[in-house]
């Protein structure tokens, strides 16, 4: 993108709508919230990094995942294997019957460290095994299933069943994964401390830099060829594969780009947090996922964002008055989107509020033009907007 079509793009609705966003994430949160408030944002945020992965998975190719909590998880375990290692150094863990081994290791009683967390003692490896297990995972699913035609609620049920199947490895595995409690006790990464306000405050700034990082490869995606193919096979796939484009390989791909996404939000969950457990995994997980993109709108990458950020802190505020409620009232939104509104906020936003954008643009328009009927009126208000962008008519989420 050139320097005259990007200054374009910055003053055009959708480039308006981005901006926005920023605003809020860069400017005006860290601004109003305290840093305990804006780690529980930067929290959220990590959710919406598997939500923009639906949205490209599920919204535009079709595929509907109920386990992405699967590629979430394994992007956190990850990043706390590293972090975990830090914190077990041998002088931090002199007091164990085996220094230098993570804690829940040596309660159960292993004297080594397992073969596959070696090289997890590296930062480089690390980055990498955040984003390539998802994907190689996700590559290994959609390769089984893809290329055998297997799609619609049956690969749900699938992917449901191997976040189920995960889960209990993970808890099952003790000595290995640190069981039902997980992976704790997080205090360092490269020796910073990410414990502190100002840590967490620089992670939270780190997370939106990656999820708009995010947003523009999905938007690349969306906005060329690849994605009209994707479009098109959500549409009528028998002739998109009719037409001579391999079906299998573009569900691989979106599905692998969506397990990448995930991944990232994993690893900045890691280091938001602190810790990681396979609560995060499991189908309960997976499916509040699933609900995140369906609020902001399945269609929609940015509304992906805005639905991971309201459905977590209504979660936050509803459950620390009702607790026991929270599950009734999930089920309940989920019922009220798909019934009332299926196209999430998106949909509502472009239904009503873009109509009076639309409107308020076309008067502003209107007020410097030409009376009607006047030989130089269309010439006249074809020149004066020849540098400007069609805002009546751009679609923020072009397909």
């Amino acid at each position: 993108m050139n320097n005259s079509a990007l200054s374009k793009w910055f003053v055009s609705r959708e480039g308006v709508y981005y901006l926005l966003l920023a605003l809020l994430l860069v400017v005006i949160l860290p601004l109003v919230l305290d840093p305990f408030r804006l780690n529980m944002v930067g929290k959220y945020l990590t959710y919406a990094f598997v939500a923009l992965g639906l949205v490209m998975c599920w919204g535009k190719a079709g595929i509907l995942s109920l386990g992405q909590g699967v590629f979430f998880g394994l992007g956190g375990y990850c990043m706390a294997m590293f972090l975990k290692l830090e914190a077990s150094s041998p002088e931090n863990t002199a007091i164990q019957s085996t220094p230098g081994i993570p804690d829940f290791m040596d309660w159960n009683q292993l004297t080594e460290l397992p073969w596959f967390w070696e090289p997890f003692h590296s930062f480089s490896f690390t980055l990498l095994a955040v984003i390539g297990v998802p994907v190689l995972l996700a590559f290994i699913i959609g390769f089984a299933m893809f290329t055998r035609r297997v799609g619609g609620v049956y690969f749900a049920i699938i992917t449901q069943a191997i976040a189920a199947i995960l889960t209990i490895l993970i808890i099952g595995q003790q000595g290995f994964t640190g069981g039902i409690n997980g992976i704790t006790d997080l205090q360092t990464l490269n020796g910073w401390d990410i414990r502190t306000d100002e840590a967490r405050t620089t992670l939270y700034f780190i997370c939106v830099g990656m999820l708009f990082l995010c947003l523009f490869v999905a938007r690349l995606v969306q906005n060329r060829k690849l994605g009209r193919i994707l479009m098109a096979m959500n549409a009528q796939e028998n002739r998109v594969r009719f037409s001579g484009y391999d079906v299998a390989a573009f569900k691989i791909f979106v599905f692998c780009l969506a397990a990448a996404f995930a991944g990232v939000g994993g690893a900045m969950f890691t280091l938001l947090v602190g810790f990681m457990s396979p609560s995060f995994i499991g189908i309960v997980a997976s499916i509040e996922m699933v609900i995140f993109c369906a609020l902001g709108g399945r269609l929609s990458i940015l509304g992906a964002v805005y639905g991971a950020l309201i459905v977590n802190a209504a979660k936050s505020g509803f459950s620390e008055s009702f607790p026991e409620l929270w599950p009734f009232a999930m089920g309940a939104l989920f019922i009220g989107v798909v019934l009332a509104f299926p196209d999430g906020l998106a949909g509502l936003y472009r239904s009503y509020v873009m109509p009076l954008e639309d409107r308020l643009f076309r008067r502003d328009k209107d007020k410097g033009a030409p009376v009607a009927g006047t030989a130089a009126s269309k010439p006249a208000a074809a020149n004066e907007n020849d540098d400007e962008p069609v805002i009546d008519n751009y679609s923020p989420e072009k397909s």
